[in-house]
């Protein structure tokens, strides 16, 4: 019984919030393609949410099979005049079709409209991640701290730097700060990294040059992670606390803003795995989103939306990476046609794709290793 109990603790309490978010942002990525591939007038063969054997499909009236496929991990949509799911070029195909089918066929389409349909995938999951965000900004407001400091911690990095009580941060390497969450978001992905923070002490301007530690800590639900610290903190009186109500313009420019922040974030950690300054532990895979999702869940459904939101923009700008068989692998196959004023030849796309295969396999099997790792370390 506790055996049976545990199995659908599992299911229920991890693996369907994973996969109803994971569902939503792979619906949205495919529907962008999708949508923008119609208006182009590009015929529609499949539309699938999932890899694998059909579970449940219809054809609607425009000749496209709607199915869900059994392993729930991606999704694709493919076109008439693709050779697979990755939309590699079936080219014996499209040699023998006539001019108005090979019009209506993905290859046989104009490149521009090529370019639309590939890149709406990621800008749709990018439009998805600021709805959510502007809505729940709209719906429960944003809470501001002035950026002024309360305490500093003993033998930190602002103690060291000469911080003191009462400093209020306007600025940190020249950018102009608001608030005290502007200071967290520029410390955080910072850590042993020179920064110089300008403060306001007393009617004068100090410059203060400070190295943010390195300091692992958890989140609510045990995870962890390292983030760069200075040891100085706010409270809800010296940062003036309050609820801020945003309109619905305000609300749609802070969805812009967070979901650029996940998009510099991310290239951020990205550099610095390459610059070796981080370490690439902290890339997760599909396990590590599971149990992500599974956490969530129990703060609610707007936590869960959010976490789709992240998850949307993080999908998003994976899929413009100039990686073949990914879009932005194809944007890249595209400007080369648009500059030599021909496609690229049909080996070289070949080996490209099998090159671009094999690196995507790759970092799913180090995103996974990490995940099992994980939960040793």
């Amino acid at each position: 019984m506790e055996f049976l109990i545990s199995i659908y603790n599992f299911l229920i309490g991890i693996m369907l919030p994973f996969l109803i978010v994971l569902t939503i942002v792979v619906f949205v990525h495919e529907m962008g393609h999708y949508l923008v591939g119609r208006w182009c007038g590009i015929r529609i063969l499949t539309f699938s949410v999932g890899f694998g054997p059909e579970i449940a499909g219809f054809d609607d009236r425009h000749g496209t099979r709607w199915r869900l496929s059994a392993v729930p991990l991606g999704g694709y949509v493919k076109f008439y005049g693709d050779e697979n799911a990755a939309s590699a070029p079936d080219n014996a195909q499209v040699s023998a079709m006539n001019d108005a089918d090979r019009s209506r066929s993905f290859p046989g389409a104009n490149v521009w409209k090529r370019v639309a349909t590939v890149a709406a995938g990621p800008i749709a999951n990018f439009i998805f991640a600021i709805i959510v965000f502007a809505v729940m900004f709209n719906l429960y407001g944003k809470p501001i701290f002035d950026p002024v400091i309360s305490q500093v911690m003993p033998g930190s990095a602002a103690e060291q730097a000469g911080m003191q009580a009462g400093d209020k941060v306007v600025a940190i390497d020249g950018q102009p700060v608001e608030t005290f969450d502007d200071v967290k978001r520029y410390v955080e992905p910072r850590p042993e990294v020179n920064i110089v923070i300008q403060v306001s002490r007393d009617g004068r301007i100090f410059d203060l040059p400070i190295v943010p530690q390195r300091t692992e800590t958890e989140d609510q639900f045990g995870n962890k992670i390292e983030l760069g610290r200075i040891g100085a903190a706010t409270d809800q009186t010296a940062g003036n606390y309050r609820q801020l109500e945003l309109g619905p313009l305000q609300s749609l420019s802070e969805g812009v803003q967070s979901s650029w922040y996940i998009v510099t974030r991310s290239l951020g950690y990205i550099k610095n795995i390459i610059i070796g300054r981080e370490k690439a532990d902290q890339l997760g895979g599909p396990i590590k989103v599971a149990q992500i999702s599974g956490q969530v869940a129990t703060i609610g459904l707007g936590a869960l939306l959010q976490l789709a939101a992240v998850l949307s923009v993080s999908i998003g700008l994976l899929n413009l990476f100039p990686i073949p068989v990914l879009d932005g692998g194809h944007l890249v196959f595209y400007a080369i046609e648009i500059v030599r004023g021909r496609p690229v030849g049909p080996k070289a796309q070949e080996f490209a794709y099998k090159i671009g295969m094999s690196l995507v396999l790759l970092l799913m099997v180090f995103a996974t290793w990490n995940d099992v790792s994980s939960f040793f370390r």
